[in-house]
């Protein structure tokens, strides 16, 4: 059985997104790839409507890139569990209130007993 991995949305903004002028940008957009093409096969990944929200956001585009690149991978439901384990995340500053919607990410992942969230950390 392959282990269970939620993709948030940094992942295919940098798998799909054009090449960044910045270095770290640019490491980060070929990391993804790398991973991408040669590991993915190894997971059984999962989205959520979060991440749909957030891949639909800015340049049309860009945005159908980001959707036709998960576009196969199966959405996890959003259960009533996840609302206020986010909360929870942000009350008790485990997450910045700013994060609000990485706290949503984790706690979708952590409801549905996923055993990995992917991202990238940007600042």
């Amino acid at each position: 059985m392959k282990p269970r991995l939620y993709i948030e949305t940094t992942i295919p903004s940098y798998l799909t997104s054009r090449p960044g002028n910045n270095i770290v940008t640019a490491a980060r957009q070929q990391v993804t790839k790398e991973w991408w093409a040669s590991e993915r096969e190894k997971f059984e990944m999962f989205i959520s409507q979060f991440v749909l929200e957030e891949a639909e956001d800015g340049d049309a585009g860009a945005a159908s890139e980001r959707l036709n690149a998960i576009a196969d991978l199966p959405l996890l439901t959003v259960t009533p569990p996840a609302i206020p384990l986010a909360s929870q995340f942000l009350s008790n500053g485990i997450i910045p209130k700013k994060a609000e919607r990485d706290a949503a990410h984790i706690a979708v992942a952590s409801v549905n007993k996923m055993d990995y969230l992917m991202t990238h950390v940007t600042q």
